[in-house]
């Protein structure tokens, strides 16, 4: 993971969304989940009613704005990588797009294959009609050998993937990384709950099983929500990621298709 990487994970999007969700998941925890009426005697320093979820949560302590807020980012990221993404593929199924353009490569038809692209849209044909308007546009060039000719159309086949893919990559470097931190922020919650509630039992200084029950279930929130946090993050990250793999793998078979038609054509 390099610095420029990282810097542009978080501009744009990110860079607002992020101290957004921040604060919403700090406002949720202090009114929803610290709402008095969740609490005995209406005092969010008591324990929480029995059966009320919202205040078992907000017992959780410090740490829980914190999942919650990496929770969000979660949950936002994965709609945008999501829209994103679909949008990247273009419309109609990208296995078939890719079909069409070689057949009609195979047929010298390049005019119908760059309309082909402009139906299609989405960055897989973008990369396509570049190399395709490369091939055309080496055809009559009379200066240039045919393997200068294929290194030129290799050379804006790879320019165009590089401009495509780091749009499909963006924000995937939040995700993973809320998928290595959120177990440890769930487990640092757990750790800081248990000693607070060993604590509180030591000065009372006799036995209470009820609130030593209370103190170890409510510091458990934390590593509940840690862990189902990261599960989401590492799911998204995984489904994400292959569905980048796939596109970029039809770049690649298309850019090959463009260089065998133009070497066979034009020997």
């Amino acid at each position: 993971m390099n610095a420029s990487k990282i810097k542009s994970a978080f501009t744009g999007f990110a860079g607002i969304a992020i101290p957004v969700l921040i604060t919403v998941a700090i406002l949720i925890y202090i009114f929803v989940l610290g709402n008095p009426e969740n609490f005995q005697g209406k005092n969010p320093a008591n324990h929480p009613l029995p059966g009320n979820y919202l205040g078992i949560v907000y017992k959780g302590g410090i740490i829980v704005p914190i999942l919650m807020s990496l929770l969000m980012m979660v949950l936002t990221f994965a709609i945008e990588r999501f829209i994103t993404i679909s949008k990247a593929k273009g419309k109609g199924r990208v296995n078939a797009f890719v079909a069409r353009v070689h057949t009609k490569l195979s047929q010298e038809d390049l005019d119908t294959a760059i309309a082909e692209c402009d139906k299609q849209r989405g960055s897989v044909a973008n990369v396509i009609k570049a190399g395709i308007l490369k091939y055309k546009e080496m055809i009559p060039e009379k200066s240039l050998n045919r393997d200068q000719k294929v290194v030129a159309i290799k050379q804006e086949i790879e320019e165009a993937t590089s401009l495509e893919l780091p749009m499909l990559e963006q924000n995937l470097v939040i995700v993973a990384t809320i998928a290595s931190i959120a177990t440890l922020m769930g487990l640092l919650g757990t750790v800081l709950g248990m000693i607070k509630a060993f604590s509180a039992l030591a000065t009372a200084g006799a036995p209470d099983a009820v609130a030593l029950a209370n103190g170890i279930s409510e510091a458990l929130i934390n590593t509940a929500l840690g862990i189902g946090t990261s599960a989401l993050s590492i799911i998204a990250y995984n489904y994400f990621t292959t569905k980048i793999d796939k596109l970029t793998y039809s770049i690649d078979e298309a850019g090959v298709a463009i260089i065998q038609n133009f070497t066979a054509h034009h020997n």
